[in-house]
């Protein structure tokens, strides 16, 4: 608490005024929280304080809010990037970070508990910086650093407004990625990177992590053959809190013979133990697409579960037993193409019988991008899901290639899309009308502009080499096995 004081202070977060007439001064209050590292020893004992922002007034105390964060592809993207070029990853972090932006608006804060100014009880503190809890102090940050590293001359990627880069030669390149506080920085120019390192010592009070391992819950280790990414200490840790350690492990997370409805069995006790685990599965998804359409699946009954929804989740932890270790690898296979493999599972929901989207995409051959998605309308044959499905996807690979043409990292590749549908392939390709596509919406035939413009190329894959089967429906563990290894999905820590 001394410390967080002593950096409020240092900061000139507030200064002590009478608070005027017509104001009403917002609350604050201490927050603790113990800092855990990869291998769940305590790193830390954090104190922070935190103001209510609930009570703040629209329009009088605050204005815009949105503040951008990575998105969790661009995140795999840029791992991926440093894996294939063999770029080393190196990781900063921001003490107090939200104590840095610049505040707009005129608050008035009471006093922090415990620290209350001798001789002063009955002023307040008029913000001059932002804090933590107040609803602008996302903005407010990320407006501050956005300005401190273009000063030093990156630029701000349109396809994504958390990467920056900069290109000071043919090739020499440094990239950064943020995410709130947590920074990530790759590229070839060494010195350059030094540099922005100490422009960022310069302006914030910044702590210099050394390479990359541990990024958002996410375990990173690099190494000559690549980058491997993984969850493994978050996996045990929900096993752990299950009761589940040392449970019997099965090879496929949802039996394939079973549909779930809506109002099956007798209702859950604990609805609330329901949302709590199932949130965790759905964050354990940035590393484990196997995981994607089985915890899709589950997350649709979170109002009301019922005890076969629960036991459906408790069948995903079993096949988590069996692979905590499951993960990414990253390397360097000789190409920077990007491809995309699109499936869907034709009315495939028995509640409402609407589709399931599932698409994966690959940046040379690594995996960088996946979804899992029931669509929004029903689809009157398999040809229509299968299209929509192929129009989802070509919006990933644009954005994608839009994001690495901006990093200048891969040349103007024609991007290929994988479909295992002729009937699809045949809609997509030419411009017929019948009784198939005259009801679906135009923004979806935007498909055609990209292969007329020849940006795009689809391609035929048999059903039994199409990658995004397992992000449609419920399969057999050898054929969930199969699509991992064709994915660079791998059980890290199992024996050879």
């Amino acid at each position: 608490m001394v410390d967080e004081m002593k950096a409020l202070e240092h900061n000139g977060t507030w200064d002590l005024v009478p608070l005027p007439p017509d104001k009403k001064p917002v609350g604050c209050r201490w927050i603790y929280t113990v800092k855990v590292g990869p291998t769940g020893k305590i790193d830390r004992l954090k104190a922070r304080l935190v103001a209510k922002g609930y009570t703040q007034v629209y329009g009088q105390d605050y204005c815009d809010t949105f503040s951008p964060v990575a998105k969790t592809s661009s995140v795999r993207i840029f791992l991926a990037m440093a894996a294939i070029r063999h770029w080393p990853l190196y990781q900063l972090d921001i003490k107090n970070a939200f104590l840095h932006g610049d505040l707009e608006e005129e608050i008035y804060m009471e006093q922090p508990p415990g620290f209350v100014a001798q001789g002063e009880s009955g002023l307040v503190c008029k913000l001059r910086r932002s804090l933590y809890g107040l609803k602008q102090s996302p903005r407010a940050w990320f407006g501050k650093f956005s300005q401190v590293v273009q000063k030093f001359g990156l630029k701000r990627c349109e396809a994504d407004h958390s990467v920056f880069y900069g290109h000071y030669s043919p090739d020499k390149c440094v990239s950064l990625m943020v995410y709130v506080d947590d920074i990530v920085i790759t590229g070839n120019d060494i010195t350059r990177i030094n540099q922005l390192k100490n422009h960022l010592f310069n302006h914030f009070q910044t702590k210099d992590l050394g390479r990359l391992k541990y990024f958002l819950g996410i375990e990173v280790a690099q190494s000559k053959e690549g980058v491997i990414i993984s969850q493994r200490k978050y996996a045990l840790d929900i096993l752990e809190e299950t009761g589940l350690t040392n449970c019997k492990p099965i090879d496929n997370p949802m039996d394939p013979n079973q549909k779930l409805m809506t109002d099956q069995g007798e209702p859950f006790s604990d609805p609330e133990r329901y949302r709590r685990l199932v949130g965790k599965l759905i964050y354990l998804t940035i590393t484990r697409p196997d995981l994607s359409y089985p915890v899709g699946v589950v997350s649709q009954f979170m109002q009301n579960p019922h005890v076969d929804h629960w036991n459906a989740v408790l069948r995903i932890l079993r096949y988590i037993k069996g692979s905590p270790g499951q993960g990414l690898l990253y390397e360097n296979k000789g190409n920077t193409r990007i491809e995309g493999y699109c499936d869907a599972d034709w009315a495939g929901s028995p509640i409402d019988r609407r589709s399931t989207t599932g698409y994966c995409v690959l940046l040379g051959g690594n995996l960088v991008s996946w979804k899992s998605k029931k669509q929004n309308v029903v689809a009157r044959s398999s040809a229509e899901a299968e299209y929509r499905s192929m129009t989802l996807t070509t919006c990933e690979l644009v954005w994608i290639k839009q994001l690495l043409q901006e990093l200048k990292f891969c040349e103007n590749e024609q991007m290929k899309l994988y479909c295992d549908n002729q009937a699809a392939l045949h809609i997509s390709s030419n411009p017929v009308f019948h009784e198939r596509t005259k009801h679906i919406e135009i923004d979806c035939h935007f498909i055609r502009e990209k292969l007329l413009s020849k940006e795009l190329v689809t391609e035929f894959v048999n059903s039994n080499e199409q990658l995004g089967d397992m992000l449609t429906k419920s399969l057999r563990g050898p054929r969930i096995q199969f699509i991992c290894s064709k994915l660079g999905a791998y059980d890290l820590y199992a024996p050879a």
